[in-house]
């Protein structure tokens, strides 16, 4: 028997549907967890099949839950397209895909950090641009950020940039949407063990302590902040005062601490 949708579409009364991209590993997938557990359907998107397929069949098994699989590159134009075009209504995005580069930024691969400024941004611009078009009052938008988007970090330069990007874009569609009943959360994240770090090429050791918050965690403090229409959530209480601090302190200090914990790539 199906689980009943606490969150139905008041409208329709269809159940609840959300989109969540990058939802193989990570914070993603924890998300999804989570949003199925509450009743909502999926529609979760990655590039690896398989980890989909295992992932719809655990959410069905566990909540009756109903999971379209859609497998895009959401770094290209044509990836973004398919997935609008495949994915069709949605209650809730999750624009969660991205991933980070390490290094300094003229030794790394410049197809390589042009590729993350395509997912990190255009692809969550394009997703945001036309399901905000498309959404009712009580649809919700969640961008993943990232603390880093509160700093400089130099061996990161483009990657915090990409995230300042999100922050940024974030906080201004929440205001331009709120007047319309649709609310834009953006989930800044600290440091979160999963396979981003593998990734971007990141020495764990110096970092992999501090501020350490599972995907599990991160994904609940971001579902509860999304259902309550906040502006952004800084997951992990280790992480909490660190934009009130950047705030104060001088440039030259942000650089000092940031290149400090990332000197050991």
């Amino acid at each position: 028997m199906k689980k009943t949708n606490g969150f139905a579409n008041h409208m329709s009364e269809r159940p609840e549907r959300a989109l969540v991209t990058g939802a193989s590993s990570g914070i993603g997938r924890e998300i999804a967890r989570i949003l199925a557990s509450q009743g909502t359907n999926l529609v979760i998107c990655a590039r690896r099949q398989t980890e989909l397929e295992e992932l719809a069949n655990e959410l069905n098994e566990k909540h009756g839950t109903e999971s379209q699989i859609i497998i895009s590159d959401l770094s290209t134009e044509e990836g973004v397209n398919q997935l609008i075009k495949e994915a069709g209504e949605v209650d809730i995005l999750v624009n969660n895909a991205g991933f980070g580069t390490s290094g300094k930024h003229t030794n790394v691969d410049i197809d390589r950090q042009l590729q993350m400024i395509d997912l990190n941004i255009r692809g969550l611009t394009q997703l945001s641009h036309a399901y905000a078009n498309k959404m009712k009052r009580g649809n919700r938008i969640l961008n993943v950020a990232s603390v880093a988007g509160f700093i400089p970090i130099p061996s990161m330069a483009v990657y915090a940039a990409t995230k300042a990007y999100v922050l940024s874009f974030s906080r201004s569609l929440h205001a331009e949407l709120k007047k319309d009943g649709i609310s834009v959360t953006a989930l800044c994240p600290g440091y979160v063990p999963s396979g981003f770090q593998e990734v971007a090429g990141i020495d764990q050791s110096r970092i992999g302590s501090f501020g350490s918050t599972s995907a599990e965690a991160t994904a609940r403090s971001a579902v509860r902040a999304m259902r309550n229409s906040r502006r952004e959530v800084v997951a992990g209480w280790i992480n909490k005062p660190f934009p009130l601090i950047l705030r104060t302190a001088p440039i030259r200090m942000q650089l000092f601490v940031s290149k400090l914990l990332m000197e050991s790539n």
